[in-house]
């Protein structure tokens, strides 16, 4: 299920359960699956649950990739249904680990906000984007809501226009204006009786809904397979009819930005790539009662990793390492001729 799937058509106990299903499965992907079972256990009003859930993650022997994501999701939610005080202690915690995957500063600091705790929430943006962003010259886009979000506190607050407010409307690409969403006195047009007040301010809560919906919906992504080096000799081995898909492992990578770059040119939005493994393929092919020598498996293969969480968005963000694994920066590597 797509999670932009509106929520009157979604049983968000019934599809926790499954995802918590799926996570049993895939344990290698219990980590993605399970933090979309909490977020519909929220969304059904069930945050005892939800929290249990949390700490499950939190206590997995195996450790996590975001553990201060989940830790700050566990905040937020405790928040929620009366647990204050434990949530406070776990967003300090959160704030001095000072993370540097901007996520869990943006629930952090919006729980804060949501609680009528401006100046906290304020210093919160402000401190994550001083980590994130000082001397980085093209801010990327996961580090946006930390803008706009410290953007909005400060109107609310009454809060002059800085540097970083500028950044905020420099990124900003909606019809309507950042200081425009984030005018605390829009609220009174709600109930004017002026029709020409209330159609234009349907029209700025339209624009701030596009954006809301563009930030939360993840889409999954038109994802191409990659197999690392030592894994593809593996898959070759012991399925040599692939070898006509993978002449060799340096063809194969150059075949994946080629293909990227085409969709891309075409219009196609949210790319991604998903990395193989001979094991997890094996898996799949079975589940599906099908020899893994059958080439028209690998691109369902593909869209089933993507499904569970296991695309990485392409292309990297300006500055960030190659897909391919070479240690190289794209621009370096295989971006290098983009």
């Amino acid at each position: 299920m797509r999670p932009d799937t509106p929520a009157e058509n979604v049983d968000h106990t019934a599809e926790a359960a499954r995802l918590e299903r799926t996570a049993g499965l895939y344990p290698e992907d219990a980590e993605a699956l399970l933090l979309r079972a909490a977020a519909h256990l929220e969304l059904s009003g069930d945050r005892p649950t939800a929290t249990k859930l949390y700490d499950r993650l939190l206590s997995s022997p195996e450790g996590l990739d975001h553990p201060l994501l989940v830790r700050a999701l566990k905040a937020s939610n405790l928040w929620e249904y009366g647990h204050e005080a434990e949530a406070r202690a776990i967003i300090e915690g959160v704030r001095t680990a000072a993370p540097r995957d901007p996520a869990p500063w943006v629930i952090v600091a919006e729980a804060l906000e949501h609680h009528d705790e401006l100046e906290a929430a304020h210093d919160t943006f402000t401190e994550a984007v001083r980590h994130l962003l000082t001397d980085v010259p093209h801010p990327p886009q996961p580090t946006h809501p930390l803008l706009f979000g410290r953007h909005r506190v400060r109107r609310m607050l009454g809060r002059p226009h800085d540097e970083w407010d500028a950044l905020a409307d420099s990124v900003h690409h909606l019809p309507v204006s950042l200081d425009e969403l984030h005018d605390p006195k829009r609220v009174w047009s709600l109930g004017s009786e002026n029709p020409a007040e209330l159609e234009a301010e349907i029209l700025r809560l339209r624009a701030e809904l596009g954006a809301y919906r563009e930030a939360l919906s993840r889409p999954f992504p038109v994802a191409m397979l990659h197999w690392p080096a030592q894994e593809l000799t593996e898959l070759l081995e012991a399925y040599p009819a692939l070898s006509e898909e993978y002449p060799s492992h340096s063809a194969h990578l150059t075949s994946i930005e080629h293909s990227l770059r085409e969709l891309a040119a075409s219009g196609t939005p949210n790319l991604g790539i998903v990395t193989g493994t001979v094991p997890s393929y094996e898996a799949f092919a079975a589940s599906e009662g099908a020899s893994p020598n059958d080439p028209t498996l690998l691109p369902q293969y593909a869209t089933t990793l993507a499904a569970r969480g296991r695309a990485v968005a392409w292309p990297p963000q300006e500055g960030a390492g190659c897909w391919c694994g070479s240690g190289r920066g794209y621009g370096e590597c295989h971006g290098s001729a983009a």
